[in-house]
């Protein structure tokens, strides 16, 4: 088995506590309003939402499944596991992502985000797939920061 790992940061003029629960604590409700042609549902399989819950975002082409690790909700801190479905295959057992929201000096935040890919035998990830999956990534941080900007009062 192989072990990837790789941490992107971003910054956002949007407050830690507002992004932190639009895009993880309240995912499930706003991701399929502010995607819809990507995301068709988003629903917990086990659990409520807290650590051990199993949550599949139901796709256009497909689901997946994150089990989720840990939720700090004083930190802004988010441990999940993709463990089934769009991004799991024969060659990639599963993959960690460790995201973190911290203040800056502006009245914005930082969020940084740690992925671990576990691969299975001597299979390598290509650069391009990891520009592509980090760029999908962006792409919904980005959609979820631009309707906190143009909802201030939603959030809070």
């Amino acid at each position: 088995m192989g072990v990837l790992t790789y941490t992107d940061e971003h910054t956002s003029p949007v407050a830690p506590n507002r992004i932190f629960k639009a895009s993880i604590l309240n995912s499930h409700n706003l991701m399929p309003k502010l995607l819809s042609d990507a995301i068709k549902s988003i629903e917990f399989i086990k659990g409520d939402g807290g650590a051990g819950s199993i949550k599949q975002i139901n796709f256009a082409g497909g689901f997946a499944k994150h089990h989720i690790d840990e939720v700090d909700e004083k930190a802004f801190a988010y441990k999940y596991t993709l463990i089934e479905g769009n991004g799991i295959s024969d060659k990639i057992e599963k993959v960690s992502y460790d995201i973190k929201f911290e203040g800056s000096p502006d009245g914005g935040s930082i969020s940084k985000m740690t992925t671990t890919i576990y691969t299975r035998g001597d299979f390598e990830i290509k650069e391009e797939e990891l520009k592509a999956g980090k760029e999908k990534v962006l792409g919904l941080y980005k959609v979820v920061e631009g309707y906190l900007l143009k909802n201030p009062d939603a959030y809070v």
